[in-house]
């Protein structure tokens, strides 16, 4: 009888040990993940519109040696950033939440605009990820994706000079013109963050966030 107490007291032991060890492995992940999520300056990304995403774009490639440019805004083919070096890229830059998936659309898009600029390559680059019939026509068509994880692994391997959140305070978003009056929208800051106001408050009280996607 003592053996057997004394058996499921070890057993009993032994589990507690086993989770206390998955709790602490599981603690020590989460600690790392976050802790590349802040160097990356991801957080900063998610606040910002798609004009200051596409300028950390930009920034980050000049870093790595090519020279790049933005796309006109008007007939720009499908195409946000075009790419000069070894090889010749054009990238969509898609700043969206991060429950919004990027369609394929983008991919079709890019892929127009790799023929149209005559590059050799066509890429998706985005803080969020992919519908899943956005991955099987990039596949098909060749195109790259570079989801929230690879644009993370990316901004870490360069660790860049001018950082998510440099550009983020920098780099003033698109003027927008308000829905409701057709004003003018001015940049407004509240508990730390930015959002866009009427510039004719308070007789119109419209606001609306940066990052409205």
């Amino acid at each position: 009888m003592a053996n057997s107490v004394f058996i499921f007291i070890i057993f009993f032991l032994l589990i507690v040990l086993f989770q206390l060890m998955r709790y602490v492995y599981r603690t020590l992940l989460k600690r790392q993940a976050l802790r590349r999520l802040m160097q990356s300056g991801i957080p900063y990304i998610d606040q910002m519109d798609g004009f200051q995403f596409k300028m950390y774009l930009k920034a980050l490639f000049q870093q790595l040696g090519y020279k790049a440019q933005l796309a006109p805004q008007s007939g720009d083919a499908g195409a946000d950033l075009i790419m000069k070096g070894k090889k010749k890229i054009v990238i969509q830059a898609k700043r969206y939440g991060v429950n919004n998936k990027v369609s394929q659309s983008a991919v079709q898009e890019v892929y127009g605009a790799q023929a149209y600029y005559e590059a050799d390559e066509a890429w998706v680059m985005t803080n969020s990820f992919f519908t899943k019939q956005a991955k099987v026509l990039a596949e098909v068509c060749h195109v790259q994706l570079f989801d929230r994880h690879a644009l993370q692994a990316l901004i870490l391997e360069v660790n860049p000079i001018h950082t998510a959140e440099d550009i983020y305070r920098e780099v003033k978003p698109e003027p927008r013109t308000c829905p409701v009056c057709a004003n003018l929208l001015i940049i407004r800051h509240r508990n730390g963050e930015r959002f866009f106001r009427c510039v004719s408050f308070p007789q119109c009280e419209h606001t609306e966030a940066i990052n409205k996607e």
